[in-house]
Formats: C-alpha cells, structure tokens, sequence
C-alpha cells in the first residue's frame, strides 16, 4: 500500500513514516497543496494525509479542488483547528476522518489503517490463496498452520498478488504500491522479493508465475 502525505512539517511526516513503515506502507510526501493538486489524482494511493495549513493553499481548498477533479481516495485530515465548526466544514467537502494535533502516532496509524481498508479496492481483512492466509491488518501471513517470517516489502508484494490472485498483476504496479517516489529503485528489485518468496512459500505454498514482459500472476489452488 502506498499513501500520500501532504504536510510541511518534515519532523512530523518523519514521525509518521516510522509508524507506517513496519506494516508495509510506503509514503510519498508533498509539502505544498499545489503539488498534491497535481500527483495525487494520478497515482494509485491508499490514503491522502491532508494538513490544513500548508503555506501556499488552505488545506480545505486542496481538499475540494482534489473532490471536484474526482479523487476518490480516502483523505484524513490533519490539523491544529479542533472546533467543531472546522471538523463539518472539511466533513462537507468531502474528507473521511479528522485527527486533531497533537496526537498520538497509536492512533494515526489506526485510523489510517481503518481508512485504507475502506478504500475502494483495497484488499479485505484476511486474503486466502489456498492454505496461504494473509491477515491486512497485522501484517502477518500463514502457510498451513506456520507462520511466515517476512520483510517489509516481502508483505507488501505478496499482499498486492493475494488480493488479485489468478490475475495478472503487472510489475509496474508493484513498484509505484511498494517504493516511495524518493526512494531508488533498482532494475531488478522486484524479482528480488518475488525470489525471496517463491523460496519461502515452497512446494506447499501457491505458485507465483511470471508472465515475460508483463507481471506476475498469484495460482489459485
């Protein structure tokens, strides 16, 4: 899953990408209303964190320009401004959850986390592909009755072909879900995790099959 961040506190998205970090998340960060106008109707995000007080443009602006160009990814704000008034305002104009700073990255992540399962296609509670289970919101997977031991990014790929199995999932996809835009990328990281699962799900676990030039597809048993 991957979500974007619009805020100009940097010690803050900081802060709230070590919490979302050891479920798999990855986190782009614009600090201008601006540029979250521009990216986010063109990426596929699971969630918008919106401050209201970026300095080019009011929150509540970027919030109804990204309504009114038909973004339907959910959008939590963020925002100093607790009077009621404030919260039915940005409810109005379309935002999904309301968190008041100070807070407590405990329940960001949760809310969060809530609002990305509510999204409109993201994967369900617990993903089944044969004896593999994936359970979203801890993060954690079993292959018969044995947990699986996987990395950050290890969960996020097998979660993104568990929640499409039996279908081609293109290897483009994979990078813009699990990579942040500044992060490098290099030519062959995602066979790298596909590898590294293969290996884990074994001879018991679904298969995992490349289709040259396209993707990956998760069999279904």
């Amino acid at each position: 899953m991957r979500i974007l961040i619009v805020e100009d506190d940097t010690s803050l998205v900081a802060g709230l990408k070590k919490a979302l970090a050891p479920a798999g998340i990855a986190v782009d960060h614009e600090a201008s209303g601006l540029g979250a106008i521009e990216v986010a109707p063109s990426e596929a995000y699971s969630l918008i964190v919106l401050d209201l007080g970026l300095p080019d443009l009011p929150g509540q602006e970027v919030l109804r320009r990204l309504r009114d160009k038909g973004c339907e990814v959910p959008i939590l704000i963020l925002t100093a401004l607790g009077e009621v008034k404030d919260k039915v305002k940005c409810l109005n104009l379309g935002a999904d959850d309301y968190l008041t700073k100070p807070f407590d990255l405990d329940e960001f992540e949760a809310r969060a986390k809530a609002l990305m399962r509510r999204g409109i296609g993201r994967p369900a509670p617990v993903l089944k592909c044969g004896n593999l289970v994936f359970e979203t919101s801890s993060a954690s997977a079993t292959l018969g009755d044995n947990p699986l031991s996987l990395r950050r990014r290890e969960m996020a790929v097998l979660a993104i072909l568990m929640a499409h199995a039996g279908k081609l999932v293109r290897k483009e996809r994979l990078i813009s879900e699990i990579f942040s835009f500044d992060e490098p990328v290099a030519p062959n990281a995602v066979e790298l995790y596909i590898g590294r699962l293969r290996h884990k799900l074994g001879p018991e676990g679904p298969k995992i099959r490349t289709v040259r030039g396209l993707g990956y597809l998760m069999e279904e048993k």
